[in-house]
């Protein structure tokens, strides 16, 4: 079976809508990293001249590759990822191998099953 990571890096008040999304999608679960910070196109400073940095949730999803385009399409839908500069990102990568896997790999074929598995 061949799996996308999805990385997706939003603001953290849309965090609960993208994962919601991406489940009805297909994905199946999700590494949320909270509090991550970033920086956009133009850098912004606040008090005494800090750098503030916007605060930012990192969701990764391990999705097998035949259901990635229908949640990265739904994850750019929900998290408005097309609207402005600093809505988010989201980006697919190819996984070359991932282990520990196979009782999940069991268990999502028999759960949410695709019409066009093989066998």
């Amino acid at each position: 079976m061949n799996f996308k990571l999805i990385m997706v890096f939003v603001d953290e008040g849309k965090a609960e809508q993208v994962l919601d999304s991406a489940r009805l999608a297909g994905a199946t679960g999700a590494t949320i990293i909270g509090n991550a910070q970033g920086q956009g196109l133009d850098r912004r400073f606040g008090l005494f001249g800090l750098e503030v940095f916007g605060l930012r949730t990192v969701i990764m999803l391990l999705v097998e590759a035949r259901r990635a385009a229908a949640v990265m399409d739904a994850i750019t839908e929900s998290g408005g990822l097309d609207e402005t500069v600093e809505t988010g990102v989201a980006l697919e990568l190819d996984v070359a191998r991932a282990t520990g896997l196979r009782e999940h790999i069991d268990l999502l074929q028999r759960e949410h099953p695709l019409d066009s598995d093989p066998g």
